[in-house]
């Protein structure tokens, strides 16, 4: 009879090891598997997120107006102050790029490129771009750079606002300036496109665009780029 029992609890005890390592196995296949769905997703996801990323990039623009030359305060420029910026935007997003070049340049003189910014406002003058303009059709987004001349959008960059429909696009506009900020900037884009979506745009002094990266990247990084 105690043969009998001895057996009996033998039994009983390899019952339940197998159970447990049954029990083991199953915990440590089912615990793989979800590892294996989470890293999947998540691969899944980043991979759908560059998809997305390259394809809004493929459908932004960035158009802007710079000037090189004397500039304030008394230094000379081989590069605007806006195209600076708008290079570190398109090095981060990779858009393509169209400048507002004038058909006829403006002086190299700081003064007198002032005194010709206020009669053309004051005229409300329209000078003509040089060079076919981009259909802009074919982009959702469009970064908008221009510096802040009489405390306004300079108008040459109003002749290409004129002749393109930017209703019904994003516009995110950066600006170079003085000391007045956005002045009437934003206001003159959103009578001129009412049905456009404005998104927070990005500002700084002209004198501080040369290093200007880090915050220039900083505030793309908010948008999403």
């Amino acid at each position: 009879m105690k043969k009998f029992s001895k057996q009996k609890t033998t039994i009983i005890v390899v019952l339940l090891l197998i159970l447990v390592f049954l029990g083991l196995g199953m915990y440590w296949f089912i615990n793989r598997n979800q590892a294996q769905e989470k890293a999947d997703d998540k691969r899944n996801e980043q991979v759908s997120t560059k998809k997305v990323k390259n394809l809004n990039r493929s459908h932004v623009l960035i158009v802007y107006f710079s000037r090189s030359g004397q500039n304030y305060p008394g230094v000379n420029l081989k590069r605007g102050n806006t195209a600076r910026i708008a290079d570190e935007i398109k090095k981060v997003t990779g858009a393509q790029t169209f400048e507002i070049k004038p058909r006829v340049a403006y002086p190299k003189s700081y003064d007198k490129t002032v005194s010709q910014a206020e009669r053309e406002q004051k005229n409300k003058a329209r000078p003509k771009i040089k060079g076919e303009l981009p259909k802009v059709s074919k982009y959702d987004t469009i970064f908008l750079g221009y510096p802040i001349w009489w405390d306004d959008i300079p108008m040459i960059v109003r002749t290409f606002m004129d002749q393109v429909d930017l209703n019904n696009k994003t516009i995110i506009p950066f600006s170079t300036n003085a000391s007045s900020g956005w002045g009437k900037s934003l206001n003159t884009i959103h009578s001129v496109f009412p049905k456009a979506k404005l998104k927070k745009g990005f500002e700084i002094k002209g004198e501080n665009a040369a290093s200007a990266k880090a915050k220039v990247d900083s505030w793309l990084h908010d948008l999403g780029y």
